[in-house]
């Protein structure tokens, strides 16, 4: 387990309210991210982890944490998925991308499999509110470990609109 989020319970991932983001309007504005690939087969990550440490190795060797971690994947392919690491700065020898967009936010618990599910509630929570969904980014609130620990496995949707 790392140690980049020391005052978390875990020293890994900080404990997540859904409070905040749960049937939000969110808006980014340049907002400052690394850009990396995960290969998948069939929506499952073959190598997430090494993907993550790598990148987390030197979000903590730049001091480039986010008081808030955010951690987004774009599931754009059966065989691989874009994720987007929320940074406070740049980080040397990683691909940086600023994001901006209004997204409508809804929060989901619960094991993967019920994906298909969320993403149909969601597509449907959207144009409820009259809008159109442009994208549609999965935030991972917590790694396997940590949502074990805490007992919660929260997942956000975040459709642009």
């Amino acid at each position: 387990m790392n140690k980049l989020y020391e005052n978390a319970e875990t020293g890994c991932c900080p404990r997540f309210n859904p409070e905040p983001w749960d049937k939000k309007k969110v808006t980014f504005k340049d907002k400052l991210f690394i850009k990396d690939h995960v290969t998948s087969f069939l929506h499952i990550p073959l190598n997430f982890g090494k993907v993550m440490v790598r990148n987390m190795e030197k979000i903590s060797q730049t001091q480039a944490l986010t008081p808030e971690p955010i951690l987004l994947s774009d599931e754009n392919s059966l065989w691989g998925a874009d994720i987007y690491i929320a940074v406070s700065k740049d980080v040397p020898g990683a691909e940086m991308v600023k994001v901006s967009g209004t997204f409508l936010t809804q929060v989901f618990e619960g094991p993967y499999k019920n994906v298909r599910q969320w993403v149909k509630q969601m597509t449907d929570y959207v144009r409820q509110q009259g809008k159109e969904l442009k994208k549609l980014y999965f935030f991972y609130t917590t790694c396997p470990k940590c949502a074990k620990y805490y007992g919660k496995n929260y997942v956000v949707l975040l459709a642009q609109i």
